[in-house]
């Protein structure tokens, strides 16, 4: 039998030579250079053991073993333990790329992931194409590299959701931040992520504006089909 649980946290490679492989994430594991290491990374740029994860029974905490060229959540280097939180990309060095998920259940059990069949066509038809499992984004067919931030993620993931629609900025503040938070969030803030978005966007697809500005209500999504 299995002893496997599908509650079981797992990481998902983004992008780098890894990518698309997936693992199960479970107490002690270790990411290096070594071979002896849980996950081998062979590259010059990691460290021989470059990071660790803890796995306890309601969080999962990463360690950076004091590597040289740095291990990174959200873009973030760390510097301390953090916690691992649904989503978070974690970055070893300059050369690979993870998702964290806590639970794999919405997942196959292939060792391997691939979009479903009518999602990978979209993603050709669709001028951006947004995948919320692995958080990736493609622009004009080309990973969208590195990974956007959380943040920036979920603002484009609400503005993705209701395509062609106007969301208001209130809602797209909520989407991001959060209700809590959202309340002490200014119009400022709001619009430094919304120019950092556009200018990872433009790297791509310099021709066409993706987020349009409606004057006193909010942002809209224009992603015509290819």
């Amino acid at each position: 039998m299995d002893s496997r649980s599908e509650d079981q946290p797992i990481l998902i490679a983004q992008s780098g030579p890894l990518n698309g492989k997936r693992w199960d994430i479970f107490d002690g594991m270790t990411i290096g250079r070594e071979k002896d290491c849980d996950l081998v990374i062979p590259d010059r740029q990691v460290s021989r053991y470059h990071a660790r994860f803890e796995v306890h029974a309601d969080r999962t905490v990463l360690h950076d073993l004091s590597s040289k060229n740095g291990t990174y959540r959200n873009g973030k280097r760390v510097e301390e333990p953090v916690v691992l939180q649904d989503g978070d990309v974690v970055q070893i060095a300059l050369v690979q790329y993870f998702v964290y998920l806590s639970s794999d259940s919405t997942l196959p059990l292939g060792t391997e992931f691939e979009l479903p069949l009518e999602e990978a066509e979209q993603k050709f038809n669709k001028r951006l194409f947004l995948d919320k499992l692995s958080r990736r984004v493609w622009v004009n067919g080309q990973e969208l590299l590195p990974p956007l931030s959380v943040p920036q993620f979920r603002l484009l993931e609400a503005l993705y959701d209701n395509e062609g629609k106007v969301v208001s900025r209130q809602e797209l503040v909520v989407a991001v931040w959060g209700d809590e938070e959202a309340i002490g969030v200014s119009e400022q803030a709001l619009d430094a992520l919304v120019r950092r978005l556009r200018d990872r966007l433009a790297v791509l697809d310099p021709n066409h504006a993706y987020l349009i500005t409606v004057r006193g209500y909010g942002l809209r999504l224009d992603n015509p089909p290819v």
